[in-house]
C-alpha cells in the first residue's frame, strides 16, 4: 500500500445513512472536500450529525493525528442551515447540487437497483466528464447499473464495509466497460484512505457478500434447528476460527432486513443455497432488524 497516495480533492456521497456517512467521514478525514446528498433538510442534518460524531470519536481515539486543520466540534447544533461541522463537509438536498468539480461521486442509497440507477444517471448530468462514478452496492450487478449511464467507462463498484472508518477493505468491482483509468483512480483513493483493495469480477454477491452471507445464513439455520444459542455459535467462530465477530452478531450490525434483501437477490441469481431461512423472514416481519431496532439475534 502506497503511503504517497493522495485522496480525491472533491467527493460527492449520495445518501447520508450509516454507510454514506461513514464514507463521507473517511474521505473528509483523509483531506477531501465532501458534499453529502440527502433527500431533505432534516435527513441532511442527521447525516452531518453522524459525520461530526464519527470525526469527534476518531479524534478522541487519536486516529486523526496529522489532520490539525480538521476542526472536530465538541457538539453538533441540529440546525440544517448552520451545523457545527468541519468546513470541508457540507450536506445538500438534491443531486443537482453535487459539486461541478467533483473527482469522485459514490452512491450509497439502499440496495434497490432502480433507485441506484436513477441517482447515478442524475449525478452523471451534473458532474464533470473526468469524474469517477461509483456504487457502494454489496450485491447488485455493476454491469446493469452501468447500463443507465451515457459514459459507463467511468463507473465501477466501490463496496465499503461497516463501520467504514475503521474497516480495512474496499472491494472494487469493475464492469466490462470500466476504463482502466477509473479503476486505477479507485485503487489510489482506497489506499489514500488507509485501506486495502481487492478487485473482483462483477458477479452476484461479488466475493465478500457471497461468502459472508453463506456463513450468516447457515448460522441462522443452526439457531432455527436448535443446534446452539446465538452466543455459542458466535463464540465458536471467534475462538475456533479467529473471526473478529461471530456471524449472528454481524448480522445484527448489518441489519436483518439488509441480509434478507441480499439473500433474496442471491437466491434468485445463484440458487437454493442462498434461500433465506424461515427464522430470518420471521424476525424481519416482526421488526427485529438488529442493532438499529434494539433487537435481532441479540438485545441491544
Amino acid at each position: 500500500m502506497s503511503s504517497a497516495a493522495a485522496p480525491p480533492c472533491v467527493v460527492g456521497v449520495i445518501g447520508g445513512g450509516r454507510m454514506g456517512a461513514g464514507i463521507a467521514q473517511s474521505f473528509a478525514a483523509a483531506g477531501s472536500r465532501v458534499v453529502v446528498v440527502e433527500r431533505d433538510g432534516t435527513t441532511a442534518t442527521a447525516a452531518l450529525e453522524r459525520i461530526a460524531t464519527g470525526l469527534r470519536r476518531a479524534a478522541e481515539r487519536g486516529t486523526l493525528s496529522g489532520l490539525s486543520d480538521l476542526d472536530v466540534p465538541d457538539r453538533v447544533v441540529a440546525v440544517s442551515s448552520d451545523l457545527d461541522v468541519p468546513d470541508r463537509v457540507i450536506a445538500v438536498s438534491s443531486v443537482a447540487e453535487l459539486p461541478h468539480d467533483a473527482d469522485l461521486v459514490v452512491e450509497a442509497v439502499p440496495e434497490n437497483a432502480g433507485l441506484k440507477a436513477e441517482v447515478l444517471a442524475a449525478a452523471e448530468d451534473v458532474v464533470p466528464d473526468g469524474c469517477v462514478l461509483a456504487s457502494n452496492t454489496s450485491s447488485l450487478s455493476v454491469t446493469e447499473l452501468a447500463a443507465a449511464l451515457r459514459r459507463p467507462g467511468r463507473f465501477l463498484g466501490m463496496h465499503f464495509f461497516s463501520p467504514v472508518p475503521v474497516s480495512a477493505l474496499v472491494e472494487l468491482v469493475p464492469a466490462p466497460d470500466t476504463d482502466a483509468t477509473a479503476l486505477d483512480a479507485a485503487v489510489r483513493w482506497t489506499h489514500a484512505l488507509g485501506k486495502q483493495d481487492v478487485v473482483v469480477k462483477d458477479c452476484p454477491g461479488f466475493a465478500s457478500s457471497r461468502l459472508g452471507l453463506a456463513l450468516g445464513l447457515e448460522a441462522i439455520r443452526m439457531v432455527e434447528e436448535g443446534v446452539a444459542e446465538p452466543e455459542a455459535i458466535d463464540k465458536a467462530m471467534r475462538l475456533g476460527y479467529r473471526h473478529p465477530m461471530g456471524p449472528l452478531r454481524l448480522t445484527d450490525l448489518v441489519g436483518l432486513d439488509v441480509r434478507l434483501a441480499i439473500a433474496e437477490h442471491l437466491h434468485t441469481t445463484l440458487g437454493e443455497r442462498f434461500a433465506p431461512p424461515r427464522l430470518l423472514r420471521e424476525k424481519v416481519a416482526r421488526g427485529e432488524l438488529g442493532r438499529k431496532t434494539g433487537q435481532g439475534f441479540y438485545r441491544w
